[in-house]
């Protein structure tokens, strides 16, 4: 096995569990409005979510566009009066102070920090991610954070990776491993310029045939049996 000197993590549902934080948002900024937040109601935010993420990796639209447009376009479909604009400054101030840890992560990156360069890379708004991380004492485990918005590219564009590449000191892409639980974004971004990949699969997602992880694991230890302890020189 090779040995993986550079490990490269996504952050939402990789090491912070986005998914329980941002359904904790919702359901308080529902409650405020007299709505209970349904499954319903939460999976259609979910479609319409994604549907604009997807489209964000696509380069089709920015940033801006997916905050403008997500909860208006969520309340005209549920025929809700609300202020689609307010709740997504609301839902923003709510995520910003949200740092829920997936299981076991803390632990792994503290393990692995003493004899690994690991690095962060994230799509997403850098305020967002440096507040989550700091709240999580996750900051000191990293040698450096790569956020979408201020590198100005988002993964999975080629463009993203080469400025993390260019930025990580006597980087080598055959001993870098990047994980994460995206198949749209870690695993296509890696394996079209070459790295390695490990798709952080908890749930069990269906894989895609034209996307195809180096590795695939269920929980976050199952690293140990993947990355050599191996450092080279």
């Amino acid at each position: 096995m090779k040995p993986y000197n550079f490990l490269l993590f996504d952050i939402d549902d990789t090491i912070l569990d986005f998914t329980a934080t941002e359904k904790s948002t919702l359901s308080t900024l529902f409650e405020q409005q007299g709505i209970v937040l349904t499954d319903e109601i939460e999976y259609s935010y979910e479609r319409i979510n994604q549907s604009l993420w997807q489209a964000f990796e696509r380069g089709e639209i920015n940033r801006t566009e997916i905050f403008a447009s997500r909860f208006p376009l969520l309340f005209e479909e549920l025929n809700l009066d609300i202020d689609g604009l307010l709740f997504e400054k609301n839902y923003r101030h709510f995520l910003n102070h949200g740092h829920d840890l997936v299981d076991g992560s803390l632990e792994l990156l503290q393990e692995l920090s003493s004899r690994h360069s690991i690095y962060a890379v994230t799509n997403g708004i850098s305020k967002t991610q440096y507040q989550r991380m700091e709240a999580a004492n996750l900051l000191p485990l990293f040698e450096d954070i790569f956020v979408s918005e201020d590198t100005g590219y988002q993964k999975p564009m080629k463009s993203y990776f080469d400025y993390v590449f260019n930025r990580i000191p006597n980087f080598s892409i055959d001993h870098a491993l990047i994980i994460g639980d995206s198949l749209s974004s870690d695993i296509l971004g890696g394996q079209a310029v070459g790295i390695d990949t490990c798709w952080f699969n908890p749930n069990l997602k269906p894989a895609n045939p034209l996307i195809k992880p180096t590795y695939q694991i269920k929980k976050l230890d199952e690293l140990h049996g993947i990355i050599n302890k191996k450092t080279f020189a």
